[in-house]
């Protein structure tokens, strides 16, 4: 009775046009085996059952799943092979397929159909096929079905892996135009100590800025199933809200959780996103490509692109790190070794070696050729 209730509630709220949002939900290998060597299907059923009432209620959902490696394992009848990456890859080529079968089966169950997205950092780092991914997404959204998206393990290798499902869920974030990313994991939130060692450890409720403070507060992987610990939530939390996209951190097998977070319930650790998000190639540059190389520059440069909102001029440059071409995005560093931004290269490193110091009007004299005034244009950067 008290579920039909609710139900009818839920019901009402639609009709009453209350807000729908496109949410992430990314589910580690941690919450869905809970900590043993296989797939605990009766939770993951649990999963799937409050996704579908949060369509119900007109949100839209988006999967990042771990657990093809886990799944692989269990099928495999856990067997003793090599620590190598082709390990991995055998393993995961075997579990993605059965891991995807059950999100089908489960979800199936309510009528609800998905679509499986296999992405590595290659499928991100090139602006068309950035566009292409996000197109597909969306158009799987837009047709009510849900994506269940992982990283493509099987053919991934160290140079084009995202690493883990974390950073690769506030990836599709931005990618399918979300408005939150819950990120289930083992733990309730982020803590002030570690609360597996530290009983006198406190939830975090609430952050609003992510500092190094907060950084050092993030601890390991507790089972070793997973790839990804507080840390590397941390930074996808960095890249989700400064694209615009809460994000909650919360216990994957805590009683309805999926549902109370969508509701905004306080639960977990929320991270509030900021005010003025990203446009779409920002976000791109922010979440794309890992930078090609690194820039170093003085105070007044720093002043300028941190305070006045100005373009990066080569005159304010004072080192260039690694080799990269025209094209390509780089980071920008002030002389006391502090990320300030990401951005385009107007030039390759061979030319922004030359030109470093000079004024700009002298661009020309120096390479013989010049692509603009700015070494980096303001509408080609992001500001951290």
């Amino acid at each position: 009775m008290a579920d039909s209730k609710k139900s009818q509630a839920q019901q009402q709220d639609v009709a009453a046009g209350a807000a729908t949002h496109t949410i992430v939900v990314k589910l580690g290998t941690s919450v869905l085996t809970g900590g043993t060597l296989k797939l605990d299907r009766a939770h993951m059923v649990e999963l799937v059952r409050q996704c579908a009432m949060l369509r119900s209620q007109g949100h839209k959902i988006i999967i990042v799943t771990s657990g093809a490696i886990a799944a692989g394992r269990e099928h495999l009848g856990y067997p003793e092979l090599p620590k190598t990456m082709a390990s991995k890859q055998l393993l995961a080529a075997v579990g993605q397929g059965r891991l995807i079968q059950e999100w089908e089966t489960l979800f199936g169950i309510y009528g609800i159909n998905i679509g499986q997205m296999l992405l590595t950092r290659a499928d991100l780092n090139d602006r068309e096929r950035y566009l292409n991914a996000r197109d597909m997404l969306v158009a799987l959204l837009d047709n009510g079905i849900v994506p269940v998206v992982n990283e493509n393990d099987a053919v991934a290798t160290t140079e084009i892996k995202v690493g883990d499902n974390d950073n690769l869920s506030a990836l599709v974030g931005i990618l399918g135009g979300a408005d939150k990313l819950l990120l289930m994991t083992d733990q309730a939130g982020l803590f002030t100590a570690d609360p597996r060692s530290n009983p006198d450890a406190e939830l975090i409720h609430e952050v609003h800025t992510i500092d190094d403070k907060l950084r050092k507060l993030a601890g390991g992987t507790v089972g070793g199933l997973g790839t990804g610990g507080m840390a590397t939530k941390l930074q996808a939390a960095e890249v989700a809200c400064r694209a615009g996209i809460e994000v909650i951190i919360a216990a994957g097998r805590r009683v309805d959780v999926i549902v109370d977070l969508a509701a905004g319930k306080a639960v977990g650790t929320r991270f509030l996103p900021l005010e003025s998000p990203l446009e779409g190639r920002k976000q791109w540059i922010l979440a794309g490509p890992p930078p090609a190389g690194d820039i170093v520059i003085d105070d007044g440069a720093v002043t300028a692109v941190q305070q006045k909102g100005s373009s990066l001029l080569a005159k304010g440059i004072t080192q260039v790190k690694g080799t990269f071409e025209r094209g390509e995005v780089v980071r920008i560093f002030d002389s006391k070794n502090v990320l300030l931004a990401r951005g385009i290269s107007r030039y390759s490193s061979d030319d922004m070696t030359k030109i470093a110091g000079k004024h700009s009007h002298d661009i020309h004299q120096v390479l013989g050729y010049e692509y603009g005034h700015a070494a980096i244009h303001r509408d080609d950067m992001v500001v951290i």
